[in-house]
């Protein structure tokens, strides 16, 4: 039902009732006003009401309005120019909030000095500076405001607030600095996001926000809520600006969560958040990685996951924390600082005996594993995963995909990458007799890994023959650039990248005359040419990324090219 019906709608002569203000200001006469911030009063459904009413008095409801068109425009123009006056704050309306929260601020901190012992005669004004806290979150509506916010020092004013004796006013600070910084309200006003975030920022908002965290008890709802709000905070500054990653763990951030997730406490939301919120700071920032290392957060994240070895996570919230945890974990073994901490906390022992236990784990175990023993800092790992029988863990997964359902998540392409890439990795760290017996692997049972490789290399091919094809379409069409950049990630991600370790892979088996002889075989049968696997090679060995350093790379790219020249 639109404005102008409400408008022309004319109820039946009734005797007055008794209004709800007035009943609402009698109850609030008699009852104590509360600390907590009040609930707003239930809107009231103008639409349905008079629906109801026009139910019941059809004749009533269809009587010509009694104003002229004109008229109505006139009230309606009037009504929503009303309205929406009503809704802003102005510069004015936000001076006046704040010399009156700082007038409120003082009082308290008065009163509490003048009667340390007496919360009877400070509690007023605590519940007065609780009000004002509320009044603020008007502020929130217009992000325009926050430069003027911050030139007036409220900012900095909150953030004293935050070690106030009173962990309720504590968190109505926090519930504010919440909503100032939601990311949606930030990216109404960029000027005034900025000039936020970089208050925040020179006051050391994060560690001010870490100590007060150090007080909350989350066993009280109203403090378990702070707790979330607190992290809600640091999620919104890092999306806003993501290099205020490394200043928030070093401000201490990263040593609470650590010690939050070691807390014998029931699963709950906070934790998951902590999970989430570990996994941002290490996404991108690698001096958070190294600190991670140095705080014996690898210890931290292995203790938390060998819980989930033989048992799978009891909800979906704990399922998302364990792959948070995982992510974590993958994110902290990019600094090659971890990954020796990772060998010595038993690490690969704990992810060898998920793949074998089968569970939900299995998904997580694989990419951990792969991201320990990628690259020229997975020497060590790799040569123990060979030690610890981890090759009859990781060729069965190689033979044989699992198929997908409740226990597998990753997808058959993204199992199968992570698994060669295992292997490839193995091939090239090992040495000596762990190299040997990877080797021999190849020759067993009638030589079927080596089929099972030419099987995956022909579907990857086709893959990539595929998406190329597309991209030459699209380039033809003018709907793509010919960014060469652009489209090698594009072939990549079709494909290419696991058509690259599964094309390695035969050349590092190929040392074996044997092996060469049945890969030959395979391929005349298939009447594929060996010119292919060479021209991938190539392709890859030109491609090379910058994972290492310049000398690293020159050589992995010469003896690349030796393989290929060999083979």
């Amino acid at each position: 039902m639109d404005i102008g019906e409400l408008l022309s709608f004319k109820p039946e002569q009734t005797p007055k009732r008794p209004s709800d203000f007035d009943e609402d200001d009698d109850e609030d006469s008699s009852d104590p006003r509360p600390v907590a911030r009040a609930e707003p009063p239930p809107k009231v459904r103008r639409d349905g009401a008079a629906s109801n009413v026009r139910a019941a008095n059809p004749q009533v409801a269809q009587k010509e309005p009694q104003i002229s068109e004109q008229e109505r425009l006139d009230i309606l123009k009037y009504v929503e120019s009303e309205e929406a006056e009503g809704e802003v704050l102005d510069e004015a309306s936000l001076k006046k909030i704040l010399l009156l929260f700082e007038k409120r601020v003082l009082k308290n901190q008065e009163m509490r000095i003048k009667f340390p012992e007496n919360p009877e005669k400070f509690m007023e004004s605590e519940i007065e500076l609780n009000d004002v806290l509320q009044e603020l979150h008007s502020v929130a509506t217009v992000p325009d405001l926050y430069p003027l916010l911050v030139e007036l020092n409220g900012v900095s004013s909150l953030l004293e607030l935050l070690s106030h004796q009173n962990t309720d006013i504590s968190v109505a600070v926090v519930d504010l600095i919440q909503e100032l910084t939601d990311v949606d309200i930030l990216h109404e006003s960029l000027d005034g996001a900025e000039t936020l975030i970089e208050a925040l920022r020179n006051q050391q908002a994060a560690g001010l926000l870490v100590q007060n965290l150090e007080r909350l008890d989350e066993t009280v709802k109203e403090e378990a809520d702070g707790v979330h709000n607190t992290l809600a905070i640091f999620e919104n500054l890092m999306e806003i600006k993501s290099e205020i990653a490394k200043e928030i763990a070093e401000q201490g951030l990263m040593q609470w969560i650590l010690k939050r997730l070691r807390m014998k406490m029931p699963f709950d939301a906070n934790k998951l958040y902590c999970s989430e919120i570990l996994s941002i700071l290490l996404q991108d920032t690698n001096e958070n990685r190294i600190l991670l290392g140095n705080l014996d957060g690898i210890d931290v994240l292995l203790q938390q996951l060998a819980a989930y070895k033989r048992h799978d996570p009891s909800s979906t919230e704990e399922q998302e924390f364990m792959e948070n945890l995982f992510n974590s974990l993958c994110s902290a073994l990019m600094a090659s600082e971890n990954r020796d901490k990772f060998l010595k906390g038993e690490g690969l022992q704990l992810m060898n005996l998920m793949l074998r236990e089968k569970k939900l784990s299995r998904n997580g175990s694989l990419k951990v594993l792969d991201h320990a023993m990628s690259g020229p800092d997975g020497r060590d790992n790799c040569n123990k995963f060979v030690d610890i029988l981890g090759l009859r863990t990781i060729f069965p997964l190689f033979m044989k995909t699992p198929k997908r359902n409740k226990k597998r998540l990753l997808s058959t392409d993204e199992h199968e990458e992570h698994v060669v890439s295992i292997v490839a990795s193995m091939l090239r760290n090992c040495k000596g007799g762990q190299r040997q017996r990877m080797l021999t692997k190849f020759t067993e049972n009638n030589f079927e890994k080596v089929e099972r490789l030419m099987e995956l290399h022909f579907k990857y091919l086709d893959k990539v023959e595929i998406v190329d094809r597309e991209i030459d379409q699209q380039v033809n069409a003018g709907e793509i650039d010919e960014d060469e950049d652009a489209i090698y990630v594009k072939r990549l991600s079709g494909g290419l990248f696991t058509l690259q370790l599964i094309d390695y892979i035969i050349l590092e088996v190929s040392s074996t005359d044997v092996v060469k002889q049945r890969i030959l075989q395979i391929l005349n049968l298939r009447n594929a040419s060996m010119k292919t696997i060479r021209h991938v090679m190539r392709e890859y060995a030109g491609n090379l990324g910058d994972a290492g350093d310049s000398d690293w790379r020159e050589q992995e790219q010469a003896y690349i090219i030796q393989l290929v020249d060999r083979f």
